[in-house]
């Protein structure tokens, strides 16, 4: 049997590896995969709690299923964002986001 701790590393790498990703990429599609990766490491952490804490409960995978059905529509509302700013200034990295103002 697995131990929990590894859950736990494995999720904080995944969680470190997402808010680098953030904070270092200029491309808005690269910052949305940073964050998907954030919220799946949250995703892990709660169905490893629920599984080694609560055995017998659901709590940790219902709250895994409703993060991931936020996480899908988030999704889908930025991709369309991003194809609407890419229409406008054919391009998708952060730092031309300033020609949007005017």
């Amino acid at each position: 049997m697995i131990h929990m701790e590894y859950y736990l590393i494995v999720s904080a790498i995944m969680f470190f590896a997402g808010i680098y990703g953030f904070f270092t990429r200029r491309n808005t599609l690269a910052i949305l995969i940073s964050i998907e990766l954030i919220l799946n490491a949250t995703d892990i952490n709660f169905a490893v709690f629920n599984r080694f804490l609560f055995p017998g409960g659901l709590e940790g995978y219902f709250f895994s299923l409703f993060s991931i059905a936020i996480s899908a529509a988030e999704t889908a509302i930025a991709i369309a964002i991003m194809i609407n700013i890419y229409r406008n200034i054919r391009s998708i990295q952060v730092g031309k986001l300033n020609e949007l103002k005017w």
